[in-house]
């Protein structure tokens, strides 16, 4: 084995070294997260290692704003690998989703092959090939041209009509995608697959049997503070260590939606933007719509219980 090797360093085409990391190891692939700007427990390193290893996709559960959509986005970043991202959302269907004929380049392949003679039935079988098709995203990331697999996010599936979750069992079991008129289109090299969901619903059983799973919890108040502090660099130590805990009581208050991670990064960076070294009562006032988006829910905090927030994580601090 050569020094290369044993301190993970690759090298790309014409043999200039990588200067990306080696993601070999659980703790290895930890502290590349890290470096991305992403403070992942062992427990999503764990689940991501795997999925690379066994080549399965992995299900994120989790509340809305905990990162799950940013773990496909870092680790593509990470790969060097293609983010192909398929948005689901009700009434989403395959011609969206997987494929769809180019009808209007069909007919006029029709109308020239008839201009010519030769709309005989083995000339028109050939508007059903492949240069006819549009290929959606997850067409796209089964059919892929890359040296390096992309990354497929199917990013809040419990959006989508439960029907929809049939479309995904053959893609997500074999890394296939059938098309009648082709036939079976399979994936030379697979894509890695991450799936999420907010559990506005719940995922049939079928499908997470094809998938390993990890949920994601909202994180710990000093697990927060050092995601602030990554995400946005300009943050004093004060405040991000202020806005986490703000943000963390509020999670333990009876609201309409409480707030996420990317909620307390937004929040922080207006702070910073506003010349904020610590919170306030007043700039808390007037800043709570950065990180509450209910009108039910900002009546509830303003006034006495933002005071008391304050002045809580302020003794903290």
């Amino acid at each position: 084995m050569t020094e290369e090797a044993k301190q993970g360093v690759s090298r790309e085409e014409g043999g200039r070294p990588s200067t990306r990391p080696s993601l070999a190891t659980i703790e290895a692939l930890q502290e590349a997260l890290l470096a991305h700007s992403y403070v992942s427990d062992r427990s999503l390193a764990v689940s991501l290692h795997l999925g690379r290893q066994l080549g399965k996709p992995l299900l994120l559960e989790g509340e809305a704003g905990v990162g799950k959509t940013e773990v496909a986005k870092v680790m593509a970043d990470m790969l060097g690998a293609r983010l192909i991202r398929l948005q689901c959302y009700e009434g989403l269907d395959v011609s969206t989703a997987v494929y769809e004929w180019n009808y209007a380049r069909q007919m006029l392949e029709i109308r020239l092959l008839e201009a010519q003679g030769r709309a005989d039935r083995e000339s028109l079988k050939d508007i059903f090939s492949s240069e006819f098709l549009i290929k959606r995203p997850l067409l796209q990331a089964i059919e892929h041209p890359d040296t390096v697999p992309p990354v497929l996010l199917i990013d809040e599936l419990d959006r989508a009509d439960a029907e929809f979750e049939a479309f995904l069992l053959e893609l997500l079991s074999d890394f296939q995608i059938t098309i009648p008129e082709l036939g079976t289109i399979r994936a030379s090299t697979p894509p890695m697959v991450i799936l999420t969901s907010n559990r506005t619903r719940e995922v049939h059983d079928a499908l997470k049997r094809r998938c390993l799973y990890h949920w994601i919890d909202y994180p710990t108040v000093d697990k927060e503070r050092q995601i602030i502090s990554l995400r946005v660099p300009g943050a004093p130590y004060v405040l991000a260590a202020q806005v986490s805990a703000f943000v963390h009581r509020l999670r333990t208050l009876d609201l309409y939606k409480q707030p996420g991670v990317a909620e307390s990064i937004d929040w922080a960076r207006a702070l910073v933007t506003l010349g904020q070294a610590d919170l306030d009562v007043e700039i808390v006032q007037e800043t709570l719509g950065c990180v509450l988006k209910y009108e039910e829910d900002l009546h509830k905090v303003r006034g006495g219980t933002a005071r008391s927030l304050v002045a809580e994580v302020r003794s903290g601090a």
